[in-house]
């Protein structure tokens, strides 16, 4: 595996990547809280009709959505963590070269250098039908 490369400021990198793991802390148990007191069961017991109930369904599906999605980012965070402790943080995991640190600035989890990440996409991009 690549060794770190003496660009990035792991520092710097690890206080953002903390400070994020904190915040998603905090949301992930204010959506939590919200979900307590929002009981949207209850919410789809009062419904009146169709239109109420499909709005109860969607803000459970939401706040499902957001647990999720900020549930991932946890996941993304704990795997950029261990890539700086195995000293391999800032290097691609496809192709060992630097990640560009502008790129490591904007998404501090990023595991592959642009070139890599924009061939994964396509690779595993769904396809879509040809356009008429």
């Amino acid at each position: 595996m690549a060794q770190l490369t003496a660009s990035v400021d792991i520092p710097h990198f690890d206080n953002m990547l903390r400070a994020r793991l904190r915040a998603l802390g905090a949301e992930i148990r204010e959506a939590l809280r919200r979900s307590d007191t929002e009981t949207y069961g209850e919410l789809a017991g009062r419904v009146h009709d169709a239109e109420e109930e499909s709005l109860a369904d969607l803000l459970t599906d939401l706040n499902l959505a957001e647990i999720s999605r900020e549930v991932q980012e946890v996941r993304d965070i704990d795997a950029a963590m261990r890539r700086i402790a195995d000293h391999t943080y800032g290097s691609c995991i496809d192709c060992g070269d630097p990640i560009d640190s502008a790129r490591l600035e904007a998404y501090p989890t990023a595991k592959r250098c642009l070139a890599c990440q924009r061939g994964h996409e396509l690779k595993f991009a769904p396809t879509r039908p040809p356009k008429l």
